[in-house]
């Protein structure tokens, strides 16, 4: 069975779901993909551990606070290959972020792959069923340029700046980098 709460967060209104001891879904209102993961309809539950929990998580996130994502007890919905993508995603610190491209090849290593993908790592990502805690929102283009977000690019801006990620300097570095190369 899901159970359902709502959080007003500065990105929007968010969705969350969860069974009776994990987050199963953190969704943005008007997010792609949203609820797609589950198999039953929601109930809506205020007061379940897990759903309070996801919320005082949230609270300091948007606070400014680095929370771990340990804190929470997450069991998000997919094959193993987007189950291998979110877990890199986790391991993507505050104020960084990763290149598809840098995805797929440390995905290609974790499933012993002679190479990925990053329009399939795209799709994995793109299908997070737990935005913000997973932090899809840390995944940007090559050129350092914020592409696609289930949630929106502004929601995805909004996220990064929040947590101190100098987009305008990152799309500098990533074109002078490209420059060299040549």
């Amino acid at each position: 069975m899901y159970y359902l709460s709502h959080y007003s967060s500065p990105v929007g209104f968010l969705s969350l779901v969860a069974t009776d001891q994990s987050l199963v879904g953190l969704w943005i209102e008007g997010q792609k993909y949203f609820k797609s993961t589950l198999s039953d309809p929601p109930i809506e539950q205020e007061n379940l551990p897990i759903l309070s929990m996801t919320k005082l998580w949230l609270d300091r996130y948007f606070a400014g606070e680095k929370p771990s994502i340990s804190e929470l007890s997450l069991s998000p919905s997919g094959s193993e290959f987007r189950q291998t993508i979110w877990k890199i995603l986790c391991t993507i610190p505050y104020g960084q972020v990763m290149t598809y491209g840098e995805v797929a090849k440390e995905a290609a290593i974790i499933l012993k792959k002679e190479k990925m993908s990053a329009q399939a790592v795209g799709g994995a990502v793109g299908h997070n069923p737990i935005s913000i805690i997973i932090p899809c929102h840390r995944v940007i283009g090559t050129n350092g340029n914020l592409t696609g977000y289930a949630g929106g690019i502004d929601k995805k801006q909004k996220l990064l700046e929040l947590e101190g990620v100098d987009l305008l300097k990152i799309q500098r570095e990533k074109k002078a980098k490209a420059t060299l190369q040549k």
